[in-house]
């Protein structure tokens, strides 16, 4: 088979990078998300059970369907809308939510309005947004110098080598000098981790016009302006061409099919998606749509052992994984600023979404990803859709503009 041929070292350590960045960077939301909502330790197992498995599963199939590294995540800021929306809801009302929340996903990619709008996004502005959100992780991996110099700069130095002689393992090689030297000075914390396997628990769905319109109606529209949005911008950057229509629609319907048993939203990744899209995944860009599916195996078995494998990655001092989540994204990063800035006409624009982007501004609950795009539309929108307005009025130093009866007079 062609998966067994495509397979490598290289695209299962950017899977594994990719579910440790996404797990140790935004779990607690969702752990805060359920628990606001009254769930209990056992039922935010299932919660993180049917989210891995939607993950998992989804990734696996979209991936090896359409031979692209189509890495799936929980909506992060749709975890952020449960936590400040949550106040008198029950976790059934929820659930009722999280499904409706689906139907509306399933039906928005089906029938192709998703990519009607992605269609009419230039790819400067898309890379530019795409360099705007993984710039910070660039710049964290740099400044986890300042706490752990000793365990960040050796890492920074094996990526460097490793990029010369060993381009195809620029990744691994940091991860495990950063290991080695993370367990060489004791900072490996495996105390009180015990093998336990998550349960699915179904929660039967309540539907309430307040929990419609308080919960499901935000939750989509946040997820898919600020996730599936800009997750398809990661992929289309990359120069994937995956028509989004039924990648959309089948994160909807997986997202209904596990709604009860947690999934409360289901979206196309925008960070670890970059991971498994990167050079650093593969040389060759079309056997990167392996990392996806070793990272849909990963999070299988994350959901399968849910808190033990959540305290294992809590094990990792958290600058080995900024500078690993960093340096696996150097070169998407610039490739994404060398797209931005390639043409002159759409220069400054890709600049207003990039330095929007990377402000981090937040505003209505929706991140800086939609808000940098919109800027870049809105820098467009003055620099070249408006017609320019030339004023031309003679110069009072300029003697040939002046007529000599004005002269007179």
């Amino acid at each position: 088979m062609s998966f067994f041929k495509d397979l490598s070292l290289s695209t299962i350590n950017a899977g594994f990078v990719t579910v440790l960045v996404g797990f140790t960077s935004s779990a607690v939301l969702v752990f805060q998300a359920a628990q606001s909502l009254g769930a209990t330790p056992a039922q935010v197992g299932s919660w993180m059970l049917a989210l891995c498995i939607g993950m998992g599963g989804a990734g696996i199939a979209l991936s090896l369907r359409f031979k692209a590294p189509i890495a799936i995540a929980w909506s992060t800021s749709g975890a952020a809308i449960l936590i400040s929306a949550s106040a008198g809801v029950s976790l059934q009302e929820a659930t009722g939510a999280f499904i409706v929340c689906g139907v509306l996903t399933a039906v928005c990619g089906f029938s192709g309005g998703f990519e009607r709008v992605v269609k009419r996004i230039p790819v400067e502005i898309a890379a530019g947004m795409l360099a705007g959100i993984l710039l910070r992780f660039g710049l964290d991996a740099f400044a986890a110098m300042n706490s752990q110099f000793a365990l960040v700069f050796p890492m920074l130095v094996a990526y460097l080598l490793a990029r010369r002689l060993m381009s195809r393992y620029a990744v691994v090689i940091p991860l495990v000098v950063g290991i080695c030297l993370a367990a060489s000075k004791d900072m490996l914390n495996f105390k009180g981790i015990e093998l336990n396997l998550a349960l699915p628990e179904f929660f039967v769905p309540v539907f309430s016009l307040k929990t419609m319109v308080g919960v499901a109606l935000p939750l989509f529209a946040v997820t898919m302006v600020s996730q599936n949005l800009p997750g398809l911008t990661v992929l289309r950057a990359a120069g994937y061409e995956t028509p989004s229509s039924p990648l959309i629609g089948w994160i909807g319907i997986v997202t209904v099919v596990l709604a009860p048993f947690g999934a409360y939203a289901l979206n196309l990744a925008t960070i670890t998606a970059a991971i498994c899209s990167g050079r650093e995944a593969h040389e060759d860009k079309k056997k990167r749509y392996i990392a996806a599916v070793a990272a849909g195996f990963f999070y299988l078995v994350v959901g399968i052992f849910g808190a033990t494998v959540a305290a294992l990655f809590a094990a990792f001092p958290q600058e080995l994984i900024l500078a690993t989540a960093g340096l696996a994204l150097i070169g998407t990063i610039g490739n994404g600023l060398a797209t931005a800035l390639q043409s002159e006409k759409y220069r400054e624009p890709a600049l207003v979404t990039f330095l929007a982007t990377a402000s981090g501004i937040t505003m209505l609950g929706i991140g800086s990803a939609f808000w940098g795009m919109l800027a870049g539309a809105l820098a467009m929108l003055l620099l070249h859709a408006c017609p320019r307005l030339k004023i031309s009025l003679p110069s009072l130093f300029d003697r040939k503009s002046v007529k000599p009866e004005e002269e007179l007079e």
